[in-house]
């Protein structure tokens, strides 16, 4: 996992934000039980690797000592297990340097939308928060393998989330914070989306249009006056 890395303060300070993102993700609906997982980019004692939930975790029991650490070269450290979709996040921060927080849930709607065999196409312009006219759709592979983790690696390379065809979805961001907001965002389209399917085919954004509010929002924000 090479690249630009903006690593937490301290490790206390990277644990609790990756509980933080689980019990929100738990709070808002978009995760259940045991079935999502959260990883952050995290260098130890000179080690690169990553901070991420245990196998089986709930969100709501989760404390941040239960987190593992997973190095690059393959060690671990922890009380528990890392989470079986290891390999999906190692493999997602390998494809994205720039980023540093990997999110995978099975939010009802994405998950929905990815049994359909579906993408989520540009019917709408916020579909743009993933990074292009698109959130592409991974092919199915079983939980946990190379196959699936590769899968979501390439999607990744030009996008910060991607749809798991009969699975869920994964996003990515540069903090945790922004990894949580890609993530309720695409959610929230899914469900759009497939409301606008019921009632009929939902007209598509041109790629013209799409890569303007692409570029239109690398410098969206909040922005001092004078």
């Amino acid at each position: 996992m090479s690249g630009r890395r903006r690593p937490a303060d301290d490790e206390a300070t990277a644990r609790e934000s990756v509980v933080a993102a689980m019990r929100r993700l738990d709070a808002l609906g978009l995760n259940r039980g045991s079935t999502g997982n959260a990883s952050l980019r995290f260098a130890r004692e000179g080690r690169p690797g990553m901070l991420i939930t245990p196998t089986g975790a709930d969100a709501t029991s989760l404390q941040a000592a239960d987190l593992c650490w997973v190095g690059d070269d393959g060690a671990r450290q922890g009380p528990w297990a890392p989470s079986s979709e290891s390999p999906l996040h190692q493999a997602a921060l390998r494809a994205r340097p720039d980023a540093n927080a990997v999110l995978h849930t099975h939010a009802e709607h994405a998950t929905a939308l990815g049994c359909t065999g579906r993408a989520l196409p540009a019917f709408h312009y916020m579909v743009a928060v993933a990074g292009g006219d698109d959130v592409p759709l991974v092919p199915y592979a079983s939980f946990g393998s190379d196959a699936l983790a590769q899968g979501v690696a390439q999607a990744l390379r030009s996008r910060r989330a991607c749809l798991l065809a009969q699975h869920g979805m994964v996003s990515a961001g540069t903090t945790m914070a922004q990894a949580l907001a890609i993530m309720i965002e695409v959610e929230s389209l899914c469900r759009t989306y497939l409301l606008a399917l019921a009632a009929g085919t939902p007209a598509i954004l041109d790629g013209e249009e799409m890569a303007r509010v692409v570029r239109r929002f690398g410098d969206y924000g909040r922005k001092k006056l004078g």
